[in-house]
């Protein structure tokens, strides 16, 4: 992505340091962030200052190597083994975090110079899956088409390009006529924020919709076909997304608009049988209660928004379960949505 005439990725390493575009402060600062050891990764990813399934993956991976790189001669299996342990209690829902620190695990136990090549592979894949799950979702979308997703699922969400993002950004380089409908995802407002930043810096047509919105849009005829990403996809394909993402599959159906995943394989859980299985992560009660924005003499503040002394409950994710979603849309293909589809990406290695 080109921000003010410079290309960027949203996380990338340079010695023991990895550097990540600090997304708590979008849309009203652009900021690099600057991790010198696997622990202060590991706080960048607990707090969201780096988010999205790709993304939270390669960081991950990044803070592993780091750990090899820190992991001191006397004690060193000890320190490798409590930095992993850390590192993978972060964000408990997203898949790539877990299947990237165990390749760079592994990868570790050779060399630490292997632990830092493989970090990057897990980069530069996610790239490169990314920019392929493009390729194959633009073939969904036709010319004057109006998309629909919810949450963050860009290029900020993961190395580059993105994967719900990714077939938007594709049809429109195409010069099909694109517009997106982003909802606000509260409480974060990923999509109000996130979303539609990206979209504007890539000049697509688009507009915030608030996240109660969608189905009367849909009743409209508004809204040609929604694409999600995923956060973990089970062996049946019932998959972990945003929470919000259920609701929406519920009203697509409703109105038979076609309900697409993007994700690549590496969000594949084949040790999680069904949706049933997968971890919902809780977060704090604050981001329910308090929203930060620009007030009118244009200066960034965080206020209550809602009843003091009320508490808040926030599920970070829900879970879709199979029998809504039109089919997965991966960097090997477009999948249905059931075990037999999941299947068949493993029968293609």
């Amino acid at each position: 992505m080109l921000i003010n005439d410079k290309e960027y990725r949203t996380v990338w390493m340079e010695g023991c340091t990895v550097f990540m575009i600090d997304q708590n402060e979008l849309p009203f600062e652009f900021s690099i962030l600057e991790a010198n050891g696997y622990q202060d990764t590991c706080h960048a990813i607990s707090h969201m200052i780096v988010r999205g399934a790709g993304a939270i993956g390669a960081t991950a991976g990044f803070a592993m190597a780091q750990a090899f790189l820190q992991a001191p001669v006397k004690g060193r299996k000890e320190f490798i083994a409590k930095a992993r342990y850390e590192i993978e209690s972060t964000r408990p829902t997203a898949r790539n975090l877990f299947y990237a620190v165990e390749r760079v695990y592994v990868a570790g136990e050779e060399s630490v110079e292997k632990a830092v090549i493989t970090a990057q592979d897990v980069a530069d894949e996610d790239s490169r899956d990314s920019r392929n799950i493009g390729k194959h979702g633009s073939a969904l979308i036709k010319d004057n088409f109006s998309i629909c997703t919810h949450c963050n699922a860009g290029w900020l969400a993961f190395v580059d390009y993105g994967t719900a993002l990714s077939p938007v950004y594709h049809a429109h380089n195409e010069g099909k006529k694109v517009f997106v409908y982003a909802d606000e995802t509260r409480p974060r407002g990923q999509g109000a924020r996130l979303t539609a930043w990206e979209l504007f810096q890539a000049g697509i047509p688009h507009v915030i919709i608030p996240d109660n919105a969608t189905a009367s849009l849909m009743a409209q005829g508004k809204i040609n076909i929604m694409i999600v990403g995923a956060d973990r996809i089970a062996a049946n394909a019932d998959v972990a997304n945003k929470i919000g993402t259920l609701e929406k599959a519920i009203i697509a159906q409703t109105f038979n608009i076609p309900f697409y995943v993007a994700a690549p394989t590496s969000t594949i859980d084949m040790n999680c049988d069904s949706g049933a299985d997968i971890p919902i992560e809780e977060r704090g009660e604050e981001e329910v209660l308090y929203q930060k924005g620009i007030d009118k003499e244009g200066k960034i503040r965080e206020i209550l928004v809602c009843s003091p002394g009320s508490h808040a409950l926030n599920p970070a994710f829900d879970i879709t379960p199979s029998n809504l979603i039109s089919g997965i849309i991966t960097e090997k293909g477009i999948i249905n949505a059931d075990r037999a589809g999941i299947q068949s990406i493993y029968s293609q290695d």
